[in-house]
């Protein structure tokens, strides 16, 4: 399975996959966001495309082209307007990936932001693409949320690909059901619910032991409490962390006379 990166410009930003890291996460004492595995794994889940240099972005929140004005601040003779732009009025800014994408049949890109990557004052644009036939590259969009200015420094990424089997998700049909309808499920869950409500409670007493565990485990390893609520399952196919590769470089063979 290869997620094709045709190269269209002559310095390309750089592709990294996903990293867990989030500055907001950071500040939590003794970064208790870390311990949400959801979190964690969804940073990872795709690859970031980041920005080769500092710029800041000004809107005075008009709907023209020029209302957004865009400045290199690490490098004053960086061509910018090859990375970014003002394209589509209306406070939108346009990057540019450097890329055209091509994926296996059936499969598209899913561009977005990077995920729980907070920027005040813009939000990213999410667009799926259908790059197993699309013959030219698309844009990252960003749109401004109100007037005002933003800065993007580099290594931050502006753009997240996510490689999704799209057309598959027509084939699902979501079926509302009660809870007790699944007998196996409810027992499961009860078990569940009932070590939560105990865990929480040794909490409040300031337990020792409860206290150096610090937080259930459940979900991060990968187990849950049989339905007796008295043996600890092992889940087969748990991922914890995301191993993405590094995008390799497939330079043009030398020909020779």
């Amino acid at each position: 399975m290869e997620l094709e990166c045709f190269v269209m410009t002559t310095y390309p930003p750089e592709i990294v996959p996903g990293r867990p890291d989030r500055d907001w996460m950071d500040a939590f004492q003794a970064r208790f966001p870390y311990r949400c595995l959801p979190l964690v794994m969804a940073n990872t889940t795709g690859w970031e495309i980041i920005c080769p240099v500092d710029f800041t972005v000004v809107w005075n929140g008009g709907k023209g082209k020029d209302d957004l004005v865009i400045s290199c601040d690490s490098d004053p003779d960086y061509a910018l307007e090859h990375l970014v732009s003002s394209h589509f009025t209306h406070g939108v800014l346009t990057f540019h990936t450097g890329y055209m994408f091509r994926t296996p049949p059936g499969y598209a890109v899913l561009a977005s932001g990077a995920p729980n990557h907070v920027k005040d004052g813009i939000q990213p644009l999410t667009g799926l693409v259908e790059t197993d036939w699309l013959p030219f590259p698309f844009t990252m969009n960003w749109i401004m949320t109100r007037p005002g200015m933003v800065s993007f420094k580099k290594g931050e990424p502006f753009c997240f690909i996510q490689v999704v089997e799209h057309k598959k998700q027509d084939e699902f049909q979501p079926v509302i059901k009660s809870l007790e309808s699944d007998t196996e499920l409810k027992k499961q869950f009860d078990a569940w619910a009932k070590t939560r409500s105990e865990f929480n409670e040794s909490l409040v007493r300031r337990d020792p032991e409860t206290i150096k565990e610090a937080w259930q485990k459940f979900y991060f390893k990968g187990e849950k409490p049989d339905p007796t609520g008295q043996v600890i399952e092992k889940v087969d196919d748990h991922t914890n962390r995301r191993r993405l590769k590094t995008p390799k470089v497939i330079r043009p063979k030398k020909t020779g006379r």
